[in-house]
């Protein structure tokens, strides 16, 4: 018989090296995914994953579907961002930040001291937004989605002590903000008051305005027929026997009306008067816009206020953009300016009358804007007229006679005024030749325009003459 096979005896296997329990692999593999799904999540996406969306995929390791669902409630978008510390020191995050956030430069003081304009990106849900806000203590007074530029903007009011520019650098800690400024303030007398005194309704042949720019001579060519011109400014006296029929349409920026205002007037009535007084461009359609409310010859507007006016501007098929104001550099309203200017509007501003020493002024030192100073009747410049590179031509701008409120004339000094015949001359350019380019009127204003004495960045190319500026049209 064969011998028996003896099998030899099983040695005992160390407890490290057994098969795993399957609660114990459950346990393990849900770690390493925890661990890589965060590398992965980072990989696909592009960025780092926010400390949210860290949180579900972990919570997916080890629940699975179920974490799926009940993952955006247990971590919402906008957990975990850091706001910005009291001593204003930058957020430590590794998170994706804001992508264009400006504080205002040291020193400006023209700015809503407790509101921040914001624009969010397309991955802001309302829960995102609605974190935001309580985080920072903001309250939304208004939102606008412009048609110009596609965007929509936020008015947000700072309810807390935190200031415009501490808001603006804990925003910028917020990837899902696209944007985010102050809400600047614009003034109509820009720095110092332009002077304004009552007229007698006698007013005769008081407008040396006339004679200077030539107005009879190119009026016996154009007179500005239905070019839409929108005057941006206080509310304009839309009833006074100097403007009937002149406007087009009206539209208040700012709402809950307002009692018709001498600066918004004497624009309008610059530009288009045409019984007592005889306006640069008399046959023009009018766009009355209310963006700038105050007290007598003062007015004051917003950045939110105006991108308004030049949104629905532009909606309405304005040809000019008339802008008798200033104030600080303003990122949105470059903006909208820049592509208002590419679709062919022409944009005039007055560059400001606060003086020499004075910084540039906008929207007239923008690229896309023709900023315009002030002459008196021996072409000698406002004193206290901005200066530089910014100003593109000069226009009458000392002692003017235009409309006041009420059926009523002033005389009135700045370079509002001056702004306002300017886009007058625009006008009256577009009414004979309606296919001309911004650019087109830009070069004829400026290589029409009658040299003077001095520094070019006074006067610039010197001042406009309507009836040269027409001749100067291809036949």
């Amino acid at each position: 018989m064969p011998p028996p096979v003896v099998t030899p005896p099983t040695p005992d296997v160390p407890a490290s090296t057994r098969a795993l329990t399957p609660l114990a692999g459950y346990l393990a593999g849900g770690m390493v995914c925890s661990a890589v799904s965060p590398m992965i999540g980072t990989a696909i996406l592009g960025r780092e994953m926010t400390l949210a969306e860290v949180y579900r995929s972990t919570l997916s390791c080890f629940t699975g579907p179920i974490g799926w669902v009940i993952g955006p409630y247990l971590f919402p978008d906008g957990m975990g961002v850091p706001t910005t510390p009291a001593n204003n020191a930058p957020p430590r995050t590794r998170a994706p930040r804001a992508r264009n956030v400006s504080l205002p430069p040291p020193g400006e003081i023209y700015f809503v001291r407790n509101e921040v304009l914001v624009e969010f990106d397309a991955r802001a849900t309302a829960r995102y937004r609605q974190a935001l806000l309580q985080r920072l203590q903001l309250t939304t007074l208004a939102e606008q989605t412009f048609t110009l530029t596609g965007r929509t903007v936020t008015r947000l009011r700072i309810d807390g002590a935190r200031s415009v520019p501490a808001t603006l650098r804990a925003l910028s800690a917020y990837g899902r903000v696209a944007s985010a400024q102050a809400n600047y303030t614009y003034l109509g007398q820009q720095g110092a008051p332009a002077s304004t005194r009552a007229a007698k309704d006698d007013v005769g042949d008081a407008q040396y305005v006339v004679s200077k720019m030539r107005l009879r001579e190119a009026h016996r060519i154009t007179n500005g027929d239905d070019i839409l011109v929108a005057v941006i400014d206080s509310q304009i006296d839309t009833k006074h026997p100097d403007l009937a029929g002149v406007f087009a349409d009206a539209y208040d920026a700012i709402g809950g009306g307002g009692e018709p205002h001498l600066h918004g007037t004497g624009m309008a009535g610059a530009i288009a008067s045409h019984v007592k007084l005889l306006g640069v461009a008399p046959k023009v359609k009018l766009l009355a816009i209310r963006a700038f409310a105050g007290e007598k010859e003062s007015a004051e507007s917003t950045t939110f206020s105006i991108l308004k006016a030049v949104d629905w501007s532009a909606a309405k098929g304005a040809r000019v953009l008339n802008m008798s104001f200033a104030g600080p550099a303003d990122p949105a309203l470059r903006a909208m300016l820049a592509t208002a200017n590419d679709r062919g509007i022409v944009l005039i501003a007055a560059v400001g009358n606060a003086g020499p020493r004075s910084p540039p002024l906008y929207p007239a030192a923008y690229p896309a804007v023709i900023g315009v100073t002030a002459t008196d009747a021996d072409d000698k410049l406002l004193p206290q007229a901005n200066r530089g590179p910014q100003v593109s031509v000069a226009a009458p701008g000392v002692d003017i006679l235009v409309p006041a409120p009420d059926g009523g004339y002033q005389i009135t000094s700045g370079t509002s005024v001056a702004a306002a015949h300017a886009s007058g001359v625009a006008a009256l350019l577009l009414a004979r030749k309606p296919d001309m380019t911004a650019a087109d009127v830009r070069r004829i204003l400026i290589g029409t325009a009658h040299n003077l004495p001095g520094k070019k960045t006074d006067t610039g190319a010197g001042v406009i003459d309507a009836y040269e500026a027409i001749n100067a049209l291809p036949k």
